[in-house]
């Protein structure tokens, strides 16, 4: 008896579970790399997690780098300059902004993309739940203004457009290419833009390190980007851009399990919103499509 491929399986999943558990893997890597960070920087860190994550995509997928079409090219590349911006502006921002302050200036991309793509009085509700639960998970408005650098604040606002972009380019990437082929081939591009900014740490990865960047790689690299992707063929990206906001709140939740931070009552406040506001698309959302 023949087993069904990963991706049939996948398919068997809702949607929503899927990005749910791309959410909770890139939080549990993002604590992780808060560890690393301050070892070999933000360029170095974001080399090591994309390097490891495009030789085990490329191992586990091996794309066909032939017979794709000159759009279907255009496409996975500027999914893959998106990706490796992503990561990059997010991670050196850090070297300027609290985490919390460049979460959510980085979260204006997707919630700005919801509130394009809003059609409905509810779907704006959610929006305006979502970035106020955000801002309170966040804890943003207890840092003075004149506190946050610009360039942190701008390489944050960076992060948050290069993810929106990532949003749609995931869906017309996997709407083009066979299971993860694209994202494989847009990992490859990822890991050639970035790899001049951390190239020059490769003196300080030791074993702790490298063992350190794997497991980045498979929880925020590998395992969400994957899950995502198969998503977005699935989902619109004005849902899934709501649906994100969940990650601050499993942010909070990942640095109490694993960095031992705990959660303020206003924290707890902003995670009650971000869900109510998930809640609202969820039901709409399936209403809509059965």
């Amino acid at each position: 008896m023949t087993r069904p491929a990963p991706a049939t399986q996948a398919r068997q999943v809702p949607a929503p579970i899927l990005v749910l558990g791309a959410i909770v893997s890139v939080q549990f890597g993002g604590a992780l790399a808060a560890t690393l960070v301050p070892q070999i920087g933000a360029g170095g860190s974001v080399v090591l997690r994309l390097l490891f994550g495009t030789v085990i995509l490329l191992a586990m997928v091996r794309p066909r780098w032939r017979g794709h079409t000159p759009a279907a090219w255009a496409t996975v590349i500027a999914f893959g300059l998106a990706l490796g911006l992503m990561n990059f502006a997010f991670y050196a921002s850090l070297a300027h902004l609290p985490i919390g302050v460049a979460v959510t200036v980085e979260f204006i991309g997707p919630l700005t993309l919801a509130a394009v793509f809003s059609r409905r009085v509810t779907d704006l509700l959610s929006v305006v739940l979502a970035g106020a639960g955000i801002v309170l998970i966040s804890e943003a408005l207890t840092v003075p203004f004149a506190d946050l650098p610009w360039r942190g604040l701008l390489l944050a606002a960076t992060a948050g457009a290069c993810w929106a972009a990532y949003i749609l380019l995931s869906g017309r990437t996997g709407a083009r290419f066979d299971r993860l082929e694209g994202l494989a081939i847009a990992m490859v591009v990822a890991t050639v833009v970035t790899l001049p900014f951390g190239i020059t740490t490769v003196g300080s990865w030791t074993p702790e390190v490298l063992a350190k960047g794997l497991g980045i790689a498979v929880l925020s690299s590998v395992l969400p980007y994957s899950l995502e992707l198969l998503a977005l063929r699935r989902m619109t990206a004005q849902v899934f851009g709501i649906l994100l906001s969940l990650e601050p709140a499993a942010a909070a939740v990942a640095g109490l399990v694993i960095l031992a931070q705990r959660l303020s009552l206003t924290q707890l406040i902003g995670m009650a919103l971000v869900v109510v506001a998930s809640a609202i698309v969820l039901g709409f959302s399936a209403r809509k499509e059965p």
